[in-house]
């Protein structure tokens, strides 16, 4: 390759990991703090699926890609309310009740979607981070989604909440020691529900990222379990914010090297790259997830999960 191809290549890969990551980035901060405070939620798939398609019609209809970005993050939270919800009753198991989630979203999300699948919808706006070359792939490549900025944000917002605010160290006491919690007069239940809604507040955005910039439109297919490698990403993070914005980079750069390949003409494998994402997660389970251990920097109240 040509030294211009393998500029071009690169800028793929980074504004991939950018655009592809943004999704990863949205539902892992999510989790991260639903699992923080002790409880782990498999409905994200779902949730994401639901948030993608409210922001598309909330778009559609209002005109206005924000406030379909805002109509995303409602539905995420609403859908995380009613997994907090159910999940705070007595012999509920967390795990059952996110993967039955996961599919009432997914199926109502294909349900209210049918209108909305050939319509088009006003779309976020780009960052040009390609602006300093005059190389039309490059300048493309790194067309960056504005909301990714704003996730950045986040995940320092949450790192910093965390260790600094008493809201932080409360939702951080529910998920290491429940007992502890209600010793001090809190309620577990109240800070779980409230975290939840949150987290899925939080991966909405990621759902409005997929209709509203890429790949910027709706169909039912247009998760590719992405709701479902977050949980990986969370656990390859180690419950740190910070570190899920590595890991979600990681994965989009992964997602992103086929179609890097394809921009500069290479069309061979490209559908074996496609697999990457999917690889790497289940490498990060198999290393992660040993029988009869606790992965590092674990929630304690993630190991007795109802």
């Amino acid at each position: 390759m040509s030294p211009d191809q393998w500029v071009a290549l690169l800028a793929g890969i980074v504004g991939g990991a950018l655009r592809v990551g943004a999704p990863f980035l949205f539902v892992s901060l999510g989790e991260c703090l639903t699992e923080k405070s002790g409880r782990i939620n498999l409905g994200l798939e779902g949730v994401l699926v639901l948030s993608a398609m409210a922001a598309f019609g909330g778009a559609w209809l209002t005109d206005s890609a924000w406030l379909g970005v805002l109509a995303g993050a409602v539905a995420g939270a609403l859908l995380a309310l009613l997994h907090g919800l159910l999940c705070s009753l007595d012999r509920v198991n967390d795990v059952a009740t996110g993967i039955a989630l996961m599919l009432f979203g997914t199926g109502l999300a294909f349900y209210l979607g049918k209108p909305l699948i050939q319509p088009q919808a006003p779309q976020l706006p780009s960052i040009p981070l390609g602006a300093w070359s005059d190389n039309a792939v490059v300048q493309s490549a790194l067309q960056v989604n504005a909301l990714v900025p704003i996730g950045l944000v986040l995940a320092l917002f949450l790192w910093w909440a965390f260790a600094r605010t008493r809201a932080g160290l409360l939702v951080r006491m529910a998920g290491d020691s429940a007992n502890a919690a209600r010793a001090l007069g809190y309620s577990v239940n109240g800070i779980r529900i409230a975290a939840t809604t949150a987290g899925g507040a939080i991966a909405g955005l990621g759902g409005a990222s997929l209709t509203l910039f890429y790949p910027g439109s709706w169909n039912e297919g247009i998760s590719s379990g992405q709701g479902l490698i977050a949980v990986a990403l969370v656990i390859f993070a180690r419950w740190s914010p910070l570190r899920c914005v590595g890991a979600a980079l990681l994965f989009g750069g992964a997602g992103a090297i086929g179609p890097a390949l394809q921009s500069i003409g290479v069309g061979w494998g490209y559908h074996l790259f496609n697999t990457v994402p999917y690889v790497l997660t289940l490498v990060i389970l198999v290393l992660t997830c040993k029988p009869d251990s606790i992965a590092i920097g674990s929630p304690g109240e993630l190991s007795s999960i109802r």
